[in-house]
């Protein structure tokens, strides 16, 4: 709240030496004003940066050794029924971990929500987190910030969408509808990128803590995927979600 205050007097005053000093004083008083305003704005979004970053690690990291159970069903209640996209974020992280791979957040780069790398790989994949109540549509921010951060990635990290997708509906009705609109699908192919839903990586996750899934195997098969919506089989997908993560009552 200071800085926006600090911003406003700066305005103020610079209006004010418009109208009360001689040109050749107030062009400078003007310059000045201008000078503070620039570098207050690039420090607030700086400490908003820093901000965000600390409010998305996962805060169910922090009792995950005393109550595994109940971390794993937060997770997987935000993971299906997210009540935000920051609370999404962090369910995306937590499971992406719990999965074994290596998950940071990316903090040499300003447009993507995380960084994900296959252990034991030099591949990597720049994560954007986004949900929608219908299908995920080319409009949404995500897939901007997907685009600048192509310009600045340093290495040859594969940009992964994961979408939680009509996330009104049970989940034993989200894979009858399609999560992706045509522009889409097509700006996916056209840039290289791939998009898993959120449901879909909850299957993955649970049948992985099955062990009936190769989590490596499947990631690796990501990286190597040309765009659009990742296939993971219409048969994992009409199997029967597990009570183990998820009660029945909220499917």
């Amino acid at each position: 709240m200071l800085f926006p205050l600090f911003q406003l007097f700066l305005a103020v005053f610079s209006i004010y030496s418009a109208l009360r000093h001689p040109d050749d004083v107030k062009v400078y008083v003007i310059l000045s004003c201008l000078t503070l305003m620039l570098l207050i704005s690039w420090a607030d979004k700086g400490k908003k940066k820093a901000t965000e970053q600390k409010s998305l690690r996962p805060e169910i990291d922090a009792p995950v050794k005393k109550d595994p159970a109940g971390v794993k069903k937060q997770a997987a209640d935000a993971l299906l029924w997210p009540k935000s996209e920051l609370i999404l974020v962090d369910a995306v992280h937590f499971v992406l971990k719990d999965l074994g791979l290596k998950v940071s957040t990316g903090v040499n780069y300003h447009s993507v929500d995380r960084i994900v790398r296959i252990p034991e790989t030099q591949k990597a994949f720049g994560v954007e987190v986004m949900m929608s109540d219908a299908q995920a549509e080319q409009n949404h921010p995500k897939f901007s910030r997907a685009l600048e951060f192509e310009k600045e990635k340093k290495k040859k990290e594969k940009i992964l969408i994961i979408a939680g997708t009509h996330t009104r509906l049970p989940v034993s009705e989200r894979d009858k509808v399609s999560d992706i609109s045509k522009e889409l699908d097509d700006f996916l192919i056209r840039h290289n990128m791939s998009l898993i839903t959120t449901h879909r990586l909850y299957g993955v996750w649970q049948r992985a803590k099955e062990g009936q899934k190769d989590v490596v195997g499947i990631f690796q098969q990501i990286y190597s995927h040309p765009g659009g919506v990742f296939p993971l089989g219409d048969s994992e997908n009409s199997q029967p979600f597990s009570p183990n993560l998820v009660t029945p009552q909220a499917i």
